[in-house]
């Protein structure tokens, strides 16, 4: 735990310090539902002013690591605006969700393109699931199938919160597929203000739809949930998660439902039974195999966006 290893600015970081910034990514990603809950906008609002307020920032963070804003080729930009349209459908959908289900069961949806990522895996190499891959497909279908049960006996409103949520992690896989080659050629922090600039209109548009009063009367939520999510958040993982491997970073995400399993107890009075943690179990293995896996992902994946 003591060794270090070597940043791309030519910077050696010690271990620990980048096993931390993975956590901390991952624990202030988990934070953000709770400000979604509180926020008077609306949902889908929020997303949108969870990229726009973080938009100017970002754009500062590109120029000051030297990654260019201009001068991307046309072809580039077309499959960023394809996956931009993506991640707002799947932060809008995941919004919408996280006020109708229980936060844990959000926070474990909202990850799925991992596992939905591995299935894709196996269409395009045309391969058949061997040994810890079938496993992780029982623990995905075993683990959904008893968070979901669990959520219809509370009521039907929270199964839906779920499905939404899944619909979310499905647009997700979308959106990190799309992007792979232009993560490659433009850098992580160009590419997000670039999917910042195309997802905004999208978001604002489906507010606009679903009938969302735009501005809020308090800024703090929204303000919070850029800050943590897009910043400190996408922040920490851009700056640790390519000194990790896929199953390490797997791991680390499963922080993300404990932290909202917990909060969710403490503050919105969400109790979990011993089938809702056995679901959470299972669901959550299924992520880790799924990470660790090779089939379907780039070996730098996307940071998380959740």
């Amino acid at each position: 735990m003591g060794k270090s290893t070597a940043h791309l600015d030519g910077t050696t970081w010690p271990r620990w310090l980048l096993l931390l910034a993975l956590l901390g990514g991952n624990v202030a990603l988990a934070l953000g539902p709770w400000s979604v809950r509180l926020a008077d906008s609306g949902p889908v609002s929020a997303a949108f002013w969870r990229l726009f307020l973080a938009l100017p920032f970002l754009a500062l963070l590109a120029r000051g690591t030297g990654q260019r804003l201009g001068g991307i080729p046309r072809r580039t930009l077309l499959f960023v605006a394809l996956g931009s349209t993506a991640f707002a459908f799947d932060l809008s959908s995941w919004h919408i969700g996280i006020g109708m289900t229980r936060l844990g069961n959000a926070t474990l949806f909202g990850n799925a393109g991992s596992i939905v990522l591995l299935f894709w895996g196996f269409i395009v190499a045309r391969i058949v699931p061997r040994g810890l891959e079938w496993l992780a497909i029982v623990c995905a279908l075993g683990g959904a199938g008893l968070l979901m049960g669990r959520s219809l006996e509370i009521s039907t409103e929270t199964l839906i919160g779920d499905l939404f949520c899944l619909a979310a992690g499905l647009a997700y896989a979308v959106y990190l597929l799309t992007l792979q080659d232009a993560r490659k050629a433009i850098g992580a922090w160009s590419l997000l203000v670039w999917v910042s600039l195309f997802a905004c209109p999208v978001l604002l548009v489906l507010a606009a739809l679903n009938g969302e009063p735009i501005v809020p009367t308090d800024w703090t939520p929204l303000i919070v949930l850029s800050f943590l999510s897009q910043l400190v958040g996408q922040g920490l993982l851009v700056f640790s998660l390519r000194h990790f491997p896929p199953l390490v970073i797997g791991l680390a995400l499963l922080t993300q439902p404990a932290v909202a399993a917990l909060y969710g107890y403490g503050v919105f009075g969400e109790v979990l039974g011993a089938l809702d943690i056995l679901g959470m179990v299972l669901l959550g293995s299924a992520l880790v195999i799924a990470r660790g896996s090779g089939v379907g992902q780039e070996k730098k994946p996307l940071p998380p966006v959740t």
